[in-house]
Order: C-alpha cells, then structure tokens, then sequence
C-alpha cells in the first residue's frame, strides 16, 4: 500500500467514525421530542440483545459431552437472577460471566 492510499483509509476511517458519531446529534437535535419508534427501540433492544447473546453463547453446546451444558445453565441462571435482583445488564453480564469462567476452568 502506497502512502498515499495509507492516508486516504485513515482519513475515510476517521470520516466514518465522526459521521457515526454527529449523526444522532443532526437527526435529533436538542430542544425537540425524541421519536416514539427511538423511545421504543430504547426500552425493546436491550432485552433483545440480552437475548441474542445467550442463543449465540448456546450454540456450540453438547448436552451430550463434557459437563453437559451445567456451567451454561448456572451462568444463564446467574445473569438471570442478577438482573432481577440489580435490573443492570452490566452487572448481570460480568457476574455470569465471571462465574461461567470459574466453573468452567476450576470445576469441570
């Protein structure tokens, strides 16, 4: 790659980035009402990425090999449960996380 062409990916690459970061400000300046489908998409999407990545974290599971999925299932259980106890996905996602990681490597 030429340094020309070095520059020309950098500055595109720096272009995107500012672009993706303005354009919530452009689209929804302050001082107006926030569209409903925004709201909706605010409240909705969390729960639906909260979901989607316990299905990714389950696919590659062989309930019929190793542990059977148990530390999949405690951890599941963890972020479950720690979200009801906090309701902060964070929190919910480190606490499974760390307790998946745990069994996983000193346990079974």
């Amino acid at each position: 790659m030429t340094g020309m062409q070095m520059v020309l990916v950098i500055l595109s690459a720096a272009g995107a980035t500012v672009l993706t970061r303005a354009l919530p400000f452009l689209a929804f300046p302050a001082g107006r009402e926030t569209p409903a489908v925004v709201r909706y998409l605010g409240q909705a999407l969390p729960g639906a990425v909260f979901a989607l990545l316990v299905v990714y974290c389950l696919k590659d599971v062989d309930v019929l090999a190793g542990a059977h999925g148990i530390p999949e299932t405690i951890g599941i259980l963890i972020a479950g449960g720690t979200y009801l106890w906090r309701r902060s996905m964070l929190v919910s996602i480190l606490s499974s996380t760390v307790v998946y990681m745990l069994l996983v490597n000193l346990v079974f």
